[in-house]
């Protein structure tokens, strides 16, 4: 099996490595129960792009994107009828789905998935029996699949990331200080043109204690705001810039050097309309128009609301066969490694990308739109002048 590009425009790649790790059985029974042929090896990795340029040029163009949630019951009679459990797991994030299959998911219930998705922001679903296809085909609903020219891919299915701590380690060893890149609060491809909505992460193999995931809900965070300083941070825009380094074609002797796009650091959820926190301590590297010692205290008192805040926060418990989608748009994750590399694991991710991130000044909080104000943060709203937006 020889590695090629991702995009047959990247001409200049790096070598690919040959993995010869052991497949765990749990993994290896899912893969050859969906005919997926490993032969050749596994993962496929791609060959890797050297230069920013080809990232840049990666999905540089505009797409359409009519996000499934809008068109979904209000109600999502169809999803929730056929389930026989829906647990809302903390007030403000994170819900089960029992009883449904995701791959016998019917249209209208698949919108309706995508609604309840931007309003829960992340929703579980456990002993799911799924192949890499079906869960690709699945992320197809809610846009186009990202194609990672940097990732390993399943064997035939591009667009199926292999989540595979085993394999990431033979690259750099993580330890119990430094325990690795996905171990820290991050959203997914926000370098991107259009930057990543609904990701949709199966795990067929986990540790029996510890490697959990946690999510943070990015409308409490803006929430948690005083209405002060969202007015100072509505209509903001940041750099936000990639996971991985690149070379300049041109002056390659200046060493790596990130993509970076410029989006807009509070965004509005097509589906639901609420207003959202969108920054990361990973990617979000400046506020545009501030100098750097005003955007690093800014940022990083951004982030904190994030992370410190566990009442805005989920945490799952994985078990074999469970599925987690969420939504980048409005949120922030990171995944445990307490385990420590102890036992084995493994999973598929499939992204689906979504629209350019947009901002109305108009938009309401999600407390405003549900009616969850407290006499304070009213009395609060009323002084900024800023509830009368919230109730019309």
């Amino acid at each position: 099996m020889v590695p090629i590009p991702i995009d047959p425009r990247i001409v200049d790649v790096a070598e690919p490595r040959k993995d010869s790790l052991a497949l765990p059985a749990p993994a290896r029974e899912r893969l050859e129960k969906a005919g997926i042929d490993l032969s050749q090896g596994y993962p496929y990795r791609p060959s890797r792009p050297l230069y920013r340029d080809d990232v840049y040029n990666v999905r540089d163009y505009d797409r359409p994107h009519v996000d499934p949630g809008t068109r979904a019951d209000p109600e999502k009679k169809a999803l929730l009828s056929a389930a026989t459990e829906v647990n809302h797991l903390t007030r403000h994030i994170g819900t089960e789905i029992v009883g449904l299959q995701l791959k016998d998911l019917n249209d209208k219930q698949k919108d309706e998935l995508g609604l309840l998705i931007a309003e829960r922001s992340v929703v579980f679903f456990r002993d799911q029996d799924l192949s890499p296809k079906q869960q690709k085909e699945l992320g197809e609903w809610y846009g186009e699949i990202e194609v990672h020219p940097q990732v390993p891919q399943v064997p035939g299915v591009p667009g199926v990331t292999v989540i595979w701590p085993d394999l990431a380690a033979t690259e750099r060893t993580p330890n119990f200080r430094h325990p690795g890149g996905n171990s820290r609060w991050h959203t997914d491809l926000v370098h991107e043109r259009q930057p990543a909505g609904v990701t949709h992460l199966h795990n067929d193999t986990v540790p029996t204690v510890g490697g959990d995931t946690l999510w943070a809900s990015g409308y409490a965070a803006y929430e948690k705001l005083s209405p002060a300083f969202r007015k100072f941070i509505d209509g903001k825009t940041a750099i936000y810039r990639s996971a991985h380094p690149y070379l300049d074609r041109k002056n390659p002797e200046a060493g790596p050097k990130y993509v970076e796009r410029e989006h807009f650091m509070v965004r509005v959820h097509p589906a639901t309309g609420w207003k959202a926190l969108w920054v990361n301590r990973a990617m979000t590297d400046r506020i545009v128009g501030l100098d750097k010692a005003e955007s690093d205290v800014i940022l990083g008192y951004l982030c904190d609301v994030y992370e410190k805040n566990p009442d805005i926060q989920v945490r799952l418990k994985w078990r074999p066969r469970t599925s987690a989608l969420w939504d980048n748009r409005i949120t922030i994750h990171n995944a445990s490694w307490d385990y420590e590399g102890s036992q084995p694991r493994h999973g598929t991710r499939v992204t689906a990308l979504a629209e350019k991130p947009s901002f109305d000044p108009k938009a309401p909080t999600r407390r405003e739109k549900l009616g969850l104000l407290g006499p304070d943060e009213i009395q609060e709203l009323e002084a900024a002048g800023t509830l009368r937006q919230a109730q019309s």
